[in-house]
């Protein structure tokens, strides 16, 4: 059975753990994070502390901008665009992972307790019902303060977020 997991484009950027899990996942991506993307690439900050964890992200970040603008990738994606919260076909990425983009939209519903992206991300979660991985402490710290009614894992937590008889 395929584990259904909401997280932040970035974390596949960042954690090469997520691309080779122990069992089948599919991450449930907003399309914003996915849009945060092209701001990291072009920012010229630094994602990683440590110069050469940052190059090596970086090159990351360009390949899964690069995968997204595959023309055949880009127009999967450009079709789940035209509606809120639809979402895009599967990209399969290897035998045990794969994408699905979802358009989702801020829509206040937490307020000003949690910035759009966090809203999207908890929203998604909520919609889909399934689990939310994250490496944002605070953001897993205001989730639980909140009571926000979503299953988080921190990143470390991973192996546990993939276990099948958690329910949601």
């Amino acid at each position: 059975m395929t584990r259904r997991i909401v997280i932040e484009a970035v974390l596949l950027t960042t954690y090469g753990q997520l691309l080779v899990p122990g069992k089948p996942v599919e991450y449930l991506i907003p399309y914003s994070t996915v849009m945060e993307l092209y701001d990291m690439r072009d920012s010229g900050e630094a994602v990683m502390p440590d110069p050469r964890e940052d190059e090596h992200v970086k090159k990351k970040i360009a390949e899964l901008i690069a995968f997204f603008e595959d023309s055949f990738n880009k127009k999967k994606l450009e079709r789940s665009l035209t509606l809120p919260w639809k979402k895009s076909p599967p990209f399969p990425i290897n035998e045990h992972v794969t994408l699905t983009v979802v358009n989702a939209v801020d829509n206040a519903y937490f307020g000003e307790a949690f910035d759009p992206v966090e809203t999207e991300l908890l929203l998604t979660a909520m919609q889909e019902n399934v689990a939310l991985l994250t490496d944002q402490l605070d953001f897993l710290d205001k989730c639980y303060e909140a009571g926000v009614g979503v299953l988080l894992f921190d990143i470390e937590d991973f192996e546990l977020a993939l276990e099948d008889d958690l329910k949601v």
